[in-house]
């Protein structure tokens, strides 16, 4: 293992996290023959495969599984002493890792340039995918914080609710529940529903609203984006349960209405979450207190 590079660990962790080659080569922003080519590299300065793929899927073999711990140790201690050295130059030139829910996304990229606003010579990396897979991130090490609704409930975590979050049944304009004045849960039962991925933590809570009404949601389509949800609303084939703050343009254009259901809003919280074991630099401590003091009157601009 001497002659593995420290490239190769880095690209074997990210592939092993996401079980998948094509993933992996989107967050490093590589090609797929790229890492396909360091992980056989890595493969033969071992002497072991490290993965087996089974029909479409990709899994971790038992040299994969015992190496990817001790890479995951490797690039940990490679992060600290990094940190170490940021540490001893105060802000400057610090680096942080953030990552967040796809349903973030809306706010996110806005609230970090306010931070680059006032914090210029902080580098942050902004990485986006659904609840599980940024609880993976922040499980892995692969990001030093992250900003989602529930925290994982599976991991040690220091979280700090710091803005409300509403969640809302929507449908087309002119959709004729939109003219109702007041709804029913039961109003719903019937409805073709438009749904985010198991995994998602808007389609978990919409899961608990109808279960809070001994309603069985009437599924038609399952969608990984609120955007491809929003345009199958806005056409008409059904109606979603979607955050209040993914809907800004589609509100003021007319496009989308929401629903007065009872029981709606459904009320959660951002939350700020970080691994127990995070220590916080001097980059990660300021933006933790740019996102607790910032975040709440930038969210009202999405409301």
């Amino acid at each position: 293992m001497r002659n593995a590079t420290i490239r190769q660990l880095q690209i074997f962790s990210v592939a092993a996290l996401h079980l998948s080659f094509a993933r992996a080569a989107e967050q490093l922003h590589l090609t797929h023959a790229a890492i396909s080519l360091q992980i056989k590299q890595l493969e033969e300065v071992s002497g072991a495969a490290l993965f087996d793929r089974i029909g479409k899927r990709l899994y971790l073999t038992e040299a994969g599984h015992i190496l990817l711990d001790h890479a995951r140790q490797i690039l940990q201690s490679l992060k600290d002493a990094d940190d170490s050295l940021m540490a001893l130059k105060g802000l400057k030139g610090g680096r942080i890792s953030v990552a967040v829910t796809s349903t973030a996304e809306y706010f996110a990229p806005g609230l970090l340039a306010e931070f680059r606003k006032v914090q210029p010579d902080v580098n942050v990396r902004l990485l986006v995918d659904n609840r599980d897979a940024v609880s993976r991130l922040l499980l892995a090490n692969e990001a030093d914080m992250a900003i989602m609704g529930r925290p994982p409930a599976d991991m040690e975590a220091e979280h700090v609710g710091f803005a409300p979050h509403p969640l809302v049944m929507v449908a087309a304009a002119g959709h004729p529940l939109s003219k109702r004045s007041r709804l029913l849960a039961a109003d719903l039962a019937d409805e073709t529903m438009i749904v985010r991925e198991v995994g998602s933590g808007t389609r978990s809570a919409m899961e608990g609203f109808f279960r809070e009404y001994a309603i069985e949601p009437q599924v038609a389509m399952e969608m990984g984006s609120n955007e491809a949800i929003k345009q199958a609303v806005v056409a008409g084939l059904g109606i979603s349960f979607l955050s209040r703050h993914t809907l800004g343009l589609e509100l003021a254009t007319g496009r989308l209405a929401v629903l007065k259901v009872e029981g709606t809003p459904v009320m959660r919280r951002w939350n700020l979450v970080r691994h127990k074991s995070k220590r916080l630099t001097p980059a990660l401590g300021v933006f933790w207190d740019f996102v607790l003091g910032s975040a709440p009157e930038y969210l009202k601009r999405f409301e």
